[in-house]
């Protein structure tokens, strides 16, 4: 399975790639629209919404920016085999432009919180959201430790959203570390053919 996954990541061009990556969040914000008909009325979880809440700026932001640096610093300390995605976070990432980070951070950030927190979460708790949102990360499947680092990032986002009962919270924190990591993973990417170039050369 992850060798067949592997295969078709590589196989796709970048169009083809964030073609997919789009369709996916559109894909989670049409089943949130489904579940916000369903499940609520006239889509009241829309209200734990709130960007006038100092702490987003305040506890928000910089709880986001400790995960990325967290992050980094695993990323140098333990083998690469440990982050090993089949390469999907470096194709999305190495050609773009900072804007186009934002841009994609956003979309996901906003998708993914709306379904996962403010739908999910509120209707069936914090365990089984963040479960939830773990495995619909397909490609960490393959590899225990991201498994592991993704349900606990999503413990801590959920419990972020229960301590603050505000969506805006989770989506600038989901944003926050989206976006850069985005960015440290296009510049490790251009680093490491900048190197490897070096090398050729010598």
């Amino acid at each position: 399975m992850k060798n067949k996954y592997n295969e078709l990541i590589k196989g796709l061009t970048d169009r083809e790639l964030l073609f997919h990556l789009y369709m996916t969040q559109i894909i989670l914000l049409v089943i949130t629209i489904g579940l916000g008909i369903l499940l609520f009325d006239q889509f009241s979880f829309m209200k734990a919404i709130d960007f006038s809440d100092k702490k987003i700026f305040l506890i928000g932001v910089p709880a986001g920016v400790a995960v990325v640096i967290l992050d980094i610093l695993l990323m140098k300390w333990l083998p690469s085999s440990y982050y090993d995605d089949g390469g999907l976070n470096n194709r999305i990432f190495k050609n773009r432009s900072i804007l186009h980070i934002a841009w994609i951070a956003a979309v996901v950030a906003i998708s993914e919180e709306l379904l996962f927190r403010g739908v999910i979460q509120t209707k069936v708790g914090l365990i089984l959201a963040s479960l939830i949102f773990a495995i619909i990360h397909y490609r960490y499947l393959f590899n225990w430790f991201l498994f592991t680092n993704i349900v606990i990032l999503s413990f801590f986002i959920g419990y972020m959203y229960e301590w603050s009962n505000n969506l805006a919270l989770t989506i600038v924190m989901h944003f926050t570390i989206d976006f850069l990591l985005g960015i440290y993973i296009k510049y490790r990417c251009s680093t490491d053919i900048d190197e490897q170039e070096g090398l050729i050369h010598e």
